[in-house]
């Protein structure tokens, strides 16, 4: 909290006025695997989907992240691919 303090500080001494928009020092930060924080923000509430505290790379957890729809996308790609053998050209 007292580096959040200083920053404000700072902020109000060295920053040209009515150019900057309004900082929060306790804006709330959310993740969707549930994790809450107060921290310093632009914006009132910031919404994430990974955070360090369900990221694989802090956790060591392999986790697949899948975004539109991707992995099944390409498990279906893969699985046609297998099914289906390649055909060959025939040259004229």
């Amino acid at each position: 909290m007292l580096a959040n303090t200083r920053g404000a500080c700072y902020a109000r001494m060295h920053m040209k006025p009515d150019i900057h928009p309004t900082y929060y020092l306790d804006a709330a930060f959310r993740c969707s695997c549930g994790a809450t924080r107060k921290i310093g923000a632009t914006k009132k509430d910031v919404q994430v989907e990974i955070c360090s505290s369900c990221h694989p790379f802090y956790t060591g957890k392999n986790k697949l992240v899948d975004t539109a729809g991707r992995v099944e996308k390409y498990k279906a790609r893969v699985s046609k691919a297998k099914i289906l053998p390649k055909k060959k050209k025939q040259k004229s």
